[in-house]
Protein backbone atom coordinates (compact mmCIF):
# COMPACT_ATOMS: atom_id res chain seq x y z
CA UNK A 1 0.00 0.00 0.00
CA UNK A 2 1.44 3.26 -1.01
CA UNK A 3 -0.20 6.36 -0.17
CA UNK A 4 2.59 9.01 0.96
CA UNK A 5 5.89 9.12 -1.11
CA UNK A 6 8.65 11.13 1.06
CA UNK A 7 11.29 12.89 -0.73
CA UNK A 8 14.73 12.83 1.02
CA UNK A 9 18.01 14.62 -0.30
CA UNK A 10 20.74 11.94 -1.03
CA UNK A 11 23.57 14.21 0.71
CA UNK A 12 22.03 14.25 4.03
CA UNK A 13 22.57 11.43 6.45
CA UNK A 14 20.80 12.39 9.31
CA UNK A 15 17.48 12.73 7.37
CA UNK A 16 18.34 9.33 5.36
CA UNK A 17 18.93 7.04 8.30
CA UNK A 18 15.85 7.88 9.76
CA UNK A 19 13.50 7.28 6.61
CA UNK A 20 11.85 4.17 7.92
CA UNK A 21 10.51 5.94 10.69
CA UNK A 22 9.09 9.11 9.58
CA UNK A 23 5.84 7.40 8.31
CA UNK A 24 6.06 7.69 4.37
CA UNK A 25 4.25 4.75 2.48
CA UNK A 26 7.86 5.30 0.38
CA UNK A 27 10.75 7.22 1.01
CA UNK A 28 12.52 8.86 -2.46
CA UNK A 29 16.18 9.33 -1.75
CA UNK A 30 16.65 11.74 -4.18
CA UNK A 31 20.27 11.94 -6.16
CA UNK A 32 18.78 14.51 -8.66
CA UNK A 33 17.62 18.19 -8.17
CA UNK A 34 18.66 17.88 -4.11
CA UNK A 35 22.13 17.02 -5.19
CA UNK A 36 24.82 20.01 -6.40
CA UNK A 37 26.53 18.67 -9.75
CA UNK A 38 29.76 18.64 -7.22
CA UNK A 39 28.18 15.91 -4.18
CA UNK A 40 26.54 13.83 -7.14
CA UNK A 41 29.83 11.20 -6.51
CA UNK A 42 29.11 11.28 -2.13
CA UNK A 43 25.55 11.46 -2.43
CA UNK A 44 25.51 8.16 -4.63
CA UNK A 45 28.09 6.47 -1.65
CA UNK A 46 25.79 7.71 0.80
CA UNK A 47 22.71 6.64 -0.55
CA UNK A 48 24.20 2.95 -2.02
CA UNK A 49 25.74 2.80 2.16
CA UNK A 50 22.65 3.32 3.71
CA UNK A 51 20.62 1.12 1.46
CA UNK A 52 22.93 -2.05 2.38
CA UNK A 53 23.11 -1.08 5.78
CA UNK A 54 20.11 0.10 7.01
CA UNK A 55 17.40 -1.90 6.10
CA UNK A 56 14.42 -0.01 5.82
CA UNK A 57 11.88 -1.74 7.67
CA UNK A 58 8.37 -1.12 6.83
CA UNK A 59 8.70 1.55 3.88
CA UNK A 60 10.04 1.08 0.17
CA UNK A 61 13.12 2.19 -1.25
CA UNK A 62 12.41 4.57 -4.15
CA UNK A 63 15.84 6.25 -5.77
CA UNK A 64 15.69 9.32 -8.03
CA UNK A 65 18.10 9.32 -10.37
CA UNK A 66 19.68 11.60 -12.74
CA UNK A 67 18.08 12.33 -16.23
CA UNK A 68 19.43 11.05 -18.61
CA UNK A 69 20.68 14.17 -20.35
CA UNK A 70 23.14 14.03 -17.91
CA UNK A 71 26.54 12.26 -17.36
CA UNK A 72 25.33 10.85 -14.11
CA UNK A 73 22.26 8.64 -14.64
CA UNK A 74 24.49 5.21 -15.65
CA UNK A 75 26.52 5.34 -12.39
CA UNK A 76 23.73 6.01 -10.67
CA UNK A 77 21.98 2.89 -11.43
CA UNK A 78 25.40 0.73 -11.55
CA UNK A 79 25.27 1.67 -7.76
CA UNK A 80 22.29 1.08 -7.43
CA UNK A 81 20.16 -1.74 -9.36
CA UNK A 82 22.10 -3.92 -7.43
CA UNK A 83 20.93 -3.34 -4.38
CA UNK A 84 17.51 -3.98 -5.32
CA UNK A 85 15.54 -1.13 -5.30
CA UNK A 86 12.01 -1.01 -5.06
CA UNK A 87 11.61 1.78 -7.52
CA UNK A 88 13.93 3.48 -9.80
CA UNK A 89 12.51 7.25 -10.47
CA UNK A 90 13.42 8.43 -13.86
CA UNK A 91 13.15 12.42 -13.98
CA UNK A 92 11.92 14.77 -17.01
CA UNK A 93 10.65 11.18 -18.63
CA UNK A 94 9.22 12.58 -22.24
CA UNK A 95 8.73 9.71 -24.12
CA UNK A 96 8.35 5.85 -24.58
CA UNK A 97 11.76 6.03 -26.44
CA UNK A 98 13.21 7.44 -22.88
CA UNK A 99 11.88 4.40 -20.70
CA UNK A 100 12.97 1.83 -23.18
CA UNK A 101 16.54 2.96 -23.12
CA UNK A 102 16.60 3.19 -18.92
CA UNK A 103 14.85 -0.63 -18.98
CA UNK A 104 17.29 -1.76 -21.48
CA UNK A 105 20.20 -0.69 -19.24
CA UNK A 106 18.68 -1.58 -15.75
CA UNK A 107 18.36 -4.84 -17.89
CA UNK A 108 22.10 -5.00 -17.94
CA UNK A 109 22.71 -4.95 -14.64
CA UNK A 110 20.72 -6.75 -13.70
CA UNK A 111 21.75 -9.72 -15.44
CA UNK A 112 24.88 -8.98 -14.41
CA UNK A 113 24.07 -9.08 -10.88
CA UNK A 114 22.57 -12.41 -11.50
CA UNK A 115 19.21 -10.69 -10.60
CA UNK A 116 15.95 -11.64 -11.84
CA UNK A 117 15.12 -9.46 -15.19
CA UNK A 118 12.33 -7.15 -14.31
CA UNK A 119 12.89 -7.00 -10.50
CA UNK A 120 13.50 -3.59 -10.06
CA UNK A 121 10.80 -1.30 -11.03
CA UNK A 122 9.81 2.34 -12.55
CA UNK A 123 8.19 5.27 -11.69
CA UNK A 124 8.86 8.04 -14.00
CA UNK A 125 8.63 11.55 -13.06
CA UNK A 126 6.48 13.55 -15.49
CA UNK A 127 7.60 16.99 -15.04
CA UNK A 128 7.51 18.58 -18.83
CA UNK A 129 4.97 19.78 -21.32
CA UNK A 130 5.83 16.77 -23.98
CA UNK A 131 5.79 14.42 -21.02
CA UNK A 132 2.66 15.17 -20.18
CA UNK A 133 1.12 14.57 -23.77
CA UNK A 134 3.37 11.43 -24.11
CA UNK A 135 2.12 10.10 -20.69
CA UNK A 136 0.22 7.23 -21.61
CA UNK A 137 3.12 6.18 -24.42
CA UNK A 138 5.97 6.40 -21.10
CA UNK A 139 3.00 4.47 -19.04
CA UNK A 140 2.79 1.62 -21.10
CA UNK A 141 6.79 1.69 -22.62
CA UNK A 142 7.89 -1.18 -20.03
CA UNK A 143 6.10 -3.38 -17.99
CA UNK A 144 8.99 -2.30 -15.40
CA UNK A 145 6.58 0.85 -15.03
CA UNK A 146 4.30 0.59 -12.10
CA UNK A 147 2.89 3.99 -11.38
CA UNK A 148 3.34 7.80 -13.26
CA UNK A 149 4.43 10.94 -10.73
CA UNK A 150 4.13 14.02 -11.37
CA UNK A 151 6.43 17.04 -10.70
CA UNK A 152 4.87 20.10 -10.74
CA UNK A 153 7.33 22.50 -10.09
CA UNK A 154 9.57 21.97 -13.56
CA UNK A 155 6.49 21.16 -15.27
CA UNK A 156 5.41 25.01 -14.96
CA UNK A 157 9.13 26.23 -15.60
CA UNK A 158 8.31 24.39 -18.87
CA UNK A 159 4.95 25.51 -19.36
CA UNK A 160 5.97 29.15 -18.47
CA UNK A 161 3.48 29.92 -15.42
CA UNK A 162 4.07 30.77 -11.69
CA UNK A 163 3.63 28.03 -9.39
CA UNK A 164 0.55 28.89 -7.55
CA UNK A 165 -0.51 26.91 -4.26
CA UNK A 166 -3.91 26.78 -6.18
CA UNK A 167 -2.41 24.65 -8.65
CA UNK A 168 -5.10 26.00 -11.59
CA UNK A 169 -2.32 25.67 -13.86
CA UNK A 170 -1.36 22.25 -13.34
CA UNK A 171 -4.98 21.20 -13.69
CA UNK A 172 -4.55 19.82 -17.23
CA UNK A 173 -1.51 17.71 -16.39
CA UNK A 174 -3.39 16.12 -13.09
CA UNK A 175 -6.43 15.16 -15.08
CA UNK A 176 -4.29 13.72 -18.04
CA UNK A 177 -1.69 11.63 -16.17
CA UNK A 178 -4.32 10.10 -14.19
CA UNK A 179 -6.27 9.50 -17.06
CA UNK A 180 -3.19 7.99 -18.64
CA UNK A 181 -2.11 5.67 -15.96
CA UNK A 182 -5.70 4.41 -15.15
CA UNK A 183 -5.75 3.35 -18.86
CA UNK A 184 -2.50 1.45 -18.41
CA UNK A 185 -3.91 0.03 -15.38
CA UNK A 186 -0.70 1.78 -12.78
CA UNK A 187 -1.02 4.01 -10.37
CA UNK A 188 -0.47 7.81 -10.13
CA UNK A 189 1.08 9.81 -7.91
CA UNK A 190 0.55 13.99 -7.15
CA UNK A 191 3.26 16.06 -6.90
CA UNK A 192 4.00 18.01 -3.28
CA UNK A 193 2.38 20.91 -2.08
CA UNK A 194 5.35 23.11 -1.19
CA UNK A 195 4.64 25.57 1.45
CA UNK A 196 6.05 23.50 4.42
CA UNK A 197 4.32 25.50 6.75
CA UNK A 198 1.00 25.55 5.23
CA UNK A 199 -0.85 22.42 6.89
CA UNK A 200 -4.20 23.42 6.02
CA UNK A 201 -3.30 24.41 2.29
CA UNK A 202 -1.63 21.11 2.06
CA UNK A 203 -4.55 18.79 3.26
CA UNK A 204 -6.73 20.60 0.45
CA UNK A 205 -4.57 19.73 -1.85
CA UNK A 206 -4.40 16.53 -0.77
CA UNK A 207 -8.08 15.95 -1.24
CA UNK A 208 -8.29 17.89 -4.64
CA UNK A 209 -5.44 15.01 -5.27
CA UNK A 210 -7.48 12.32 -4.17
CA UNK A 211 -10.92 13.73 -5.66
CA UNK A 212 -9.07 13.88 -9.32
CA UNK A 213 -8.23 9.96 -9.04
CA UNK A 214 -4.47 10.01 -7.70
CA UNK A 215 -3.20 7.02 -5.84
CA UNK A 216 -1.13 9.37 -3.17
CA UNK A 217 0.59 11.83 -2.91
CA UNK A 218 4.26 13.02 -2.22
CA UNK A 219 6.08 15.46 0.36
CA UNK A 220 9.16 17.26 1.00
CA UNK A 221 8.52 17.58 4.41
CA UNK A 222 7.89 14.76 6.94
CA UNK A 223 5.41 16.89 9.00
CA UNK A 224 3.00 16.87 5.56
CA UNK A 225 2.95 12.59 5.48
CA UNK A 226 0.62 12.20 8.22
CA UNK A 227 -2.37 13.80 6.77
CA UNK A 228 -1.53 12.55 3.28
CA UNK A 229 -1.31 9.00 4.85
CA UNK A 230 -5.16 10.27 6.73
CA UNK A 231 -6.47 11.63 3.35
CA UNK A 232 -5.43 8.44 0.63
CA UNK A 233 -6.65 6.29 3.79
CA UNK A 234 -10.50 5.53 4.04
CA UNK A 235 -12.21 6.82 6.71
CA UNK A 236 -14.47 4.50 9.05
CA UNK A 237 -17.67 6.08 7.06
CA UNK A 238 -16.28 5.18 3.79
CA UNK A 239 -15.69 1.66 5.13
CA UNK A 240 -18.89 0.97 6.67
CA UNK A 241 -20.78 2.17 3.64
CA UNK A 242 -18.74 -0.34 1.42
CA UNK A 243 -19.69 -2.88 3.81
CA UNK A 244 -23.31 -1.93 3.31
CA UNK A 245 -23.07 -2.13 0.04
CA UNK A 246 -21.74 -6.27 -0.47
CA UNK A 247 -24.73 -6.89 2.79
CA UNK A 248 -27.30 -5.30 0.00
CA UNK A 249 -26.12 -7.64 -2.44
CA UNK A 250 -26.34 -10.36 -0.50
CA UNK A 251 -29.92 -9.97 0.60
CA UNK A 252 -30.53 -8.94 -2.70
CA UNK A 253 -29.23 -12.41 -4.15
CA UNK A 254 -30.64 -14.55 -1.14
CA UNK A 255 -34.32 -12.58 -1.86
CA UNK A 256 -33.72 -13.08 -6.05
CA UNK A 257 -34.08 -9.62 -6.90
CA UNK A 258 -32.53 -8.81 -10.22
CA UNK A 259 -32.04 -4.53 -8.73
CA UNK A 260 -30.48 -3.75 -5.40
CA UNK A 261 -30.72 -0.50 -3.67
CA UNK A 262 -29.25 0.95 -0.92
CA UNK A 263 -30.58 4.18 0.98
CA UNK A 264 -32.48 4.99 -2.26
CA UNK A 265 -30.11 4.49 -4.80
CA UNK A 266 -29.60 1.87 -7.32
CA UNK A 267 -26.48 -0.08 -6.84
CA UNK A 268 -24.75 -0.25 -9.91
CA UNK A 269 -21.17 -1.77 -11.04
CA UNK A 270 -19.38 1.57 -10.58
CA UNK A 271 -20.78 1.90 -6.64
CA UNK A 272 -19.71 -2.14 -6.34
CA UNK A 273 -16.00 -1.58 -7.70
CA UNK A 274 -15.58 1.44 -5.58
CA UNK A 275 -16.58 -0.53 -2.12
CA UNK A 276 -14.82 -3.26 -3.28
CA UNK A 277 -11.37 -1.33 -3.36
CA UNK A 278 -12.55 0.36 -0.39
CA UNK A 279 -12.89 -2.88 1.30
CA UNK A 280 -9.56 -4.18 -0.39
CA UNK A 281 -7.58 -0.84 0.99
CA UNK A 282 -8.79 -1.31 4.76
CA UNK A 283 -7.80 -4.36 5.20
CA UNK A 284 -4.47 -3.83 3.58
CA UNK A 285 -3.99 -1.32 6.12
CA UNK A 286 -5.10 -3.80 9.38
CA UNK A 287 -8.16 -1.03 9.52
CA UNK A 288 -10.57 -3.33 8.38
CA UNK A 289 -11.72 -7.01 8.22
CA UNK A 290 -10.18 -9.29 5.67
CA UNK A 291 -12.06 -8.90 2.50
CA UNK A 292 -13.34 -11.78 0.72
CA UNK A 293 -16.44 -10.76 -1.72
Amino acid sequence: MRRSMLFLPGNTPNMIINGDTLGADSIILDLEDAVSPDEKDSARLLVRSAMMNMGFKGCEVTVRINSIDTCYWMDDLDAIVPLRPDLIMPPKASCADDIKKIDAYITKVEDRCGIPVGTVKLIPLIETALGVENAFHIATASKRVTALFLGGEDLTADLRCKRTKAGNEINYARTRLVCAARAAGIDVYDTPFTDVNDDEGMAADAEYAKSLGFSGKSAIAPRHVRTINEVFSPSLKEIEYAKLVFEAIRLGKEQGKGAVSLRGKMIDKPIVERARQTLEMASQLGIGDDFDE
